[in-house]
């Protein structure tokens, strides 16, 4: 009995007993194990360790970007005097930006308008074809073995190499001979030559397009242009889009090559007339117009801007095609 009643008796010094002058026992069985621990996850290349630097880096590379833009469109909104008197990064005391726009389309009975259409002629026909070609060129290179293979690769990879200056002067004496210069005809056919656009749907096209599938369609019966049209074109269609607006941005930016081979006015592209208007200024009895051409380079790289937007997922894709072997 005595055995059983010290057994029974709580022991003051032990701090597990639920009872004893320090009060009630406390425990941890009603609050459950504790959380586990979020592990981190391990920096790889898919996620690497953020960098400061480089975020830095990135930041001034974004702020040299868009600084240009930024002050084109806060320009835009500003008259002549304000534009020489106001700060370039900050707005004017008037906002004039739509009595801009509709001075700049009406300048000089609406030359502005001319040079925008002549510019989209180019494109048109020049990107445009310059695309087509691409396209059947690589597809060809890429799908159809052939005599002198190799050598058209060297061609193209040499071509790719040299610049578009090199081969103005040239270019313009053989046009001179031919009497096409001061024609549309002297800015569009050398632009529908891209050999960039060619060596990159050669590469898309080895990628792409499955060479089994193009068999397969042989064998059930299908003809050449029509496997070529039905089979093979949707295939192409990211590369093709990402040849289209190199070619388009090669055209609509293209200077050199229209300054010299253009002499009449009724037949510049826009980069050629805003620089007309520029030189006007410094002419003797010529009227500076500062703030139209500010305004008419802004609605220069709306169209291009718009373009890349909406085709920006055909380009994208079009960049990575053959990034990953599977």
């Amino acid at each position: 009995m005595s055995a059983y009643v010290s057994s029974t008796v709580s022991n003051p010094s032990d701090p597990t007993d639920a009872s004893g002058p320090s009060g009630p026992k406390r425990t941890t069985d009603a609050a459950g194990p504790p959380a586990p621990r979020r592990r981190r996850r391990p920096h790889t290349p898919l996620h690497p360790r953020p960098s400061i630097r480089l975020t830095f880096l990135t930041g001034l590379v974004l702020v040299y970007t868009l600084l240009p833009l930024a002050w084109l469109v806060i320009n835009s909104t500003k008259n002549q005097k304000s534009l020489l008197d106001s700060f370039g990064l900050w707005f004017g005391d008037d906002f004039n930006l739509w009595d801009n726009i509709s001075r700049t389309l009406s300048y000089d009975d609406g030359v502005f308008v001319r040079w925008l259409l002549n510019t989209l002629l180019y494109v048109a026909a020049g990107a445009g074809g310059a695309t087509v070609l691409a396209v059947l060129g690589g597809y060809a290179l890429a799908k159809y073995h052939f005599p002198g293979r190799r050598a058209v690769f060297a061609v193209v990879i040499g071509a790719v190499a040299v610049p578009g200056t090199a081969l103005a002067v040239p270019t313009f004496l053989m046009f001179s001979n031919m009497g096409l210069t001061n024609t549309p005809w002297a800015v569009i056919i050398p632009s529908l030559i891209s050999p960039f656009g060619l060596y990159l749907m050669w590469v898309f096209a080895a990628e792409a397009v499955p060479t089994e599938l193009l068999e397969a369609a042989r064998i059930d019966g299908s003809g050449e242009l029509r496997t070529f049209f039905r089979v093979a074109l949707p295939l192409l269609m990211p590369g093709t889009v990402t040849v289209l607006l190199f070619s388009m941005v090669a055209t609509w930016n293209n200077y050199f090559l229209p300054l010299i081979m253009i002499k009449d006015p009724d037949w510049y592209p826009l980069t050629l007339g805003l620089n007309a208007w520029n030189s006007q200024a410094q002419t003797a009895g010529g009227e500076a117009v500062f703030d139209l051409i500010i305004t008419g380079s802004l609605l220069t790289i709306v169209p291009i801007v718009a373009i890349f937007l909406l085709l920006q997922r055909y380009w994208q894709s079009g960049l990575a095609a053959g990034s990953v072997k599977e």
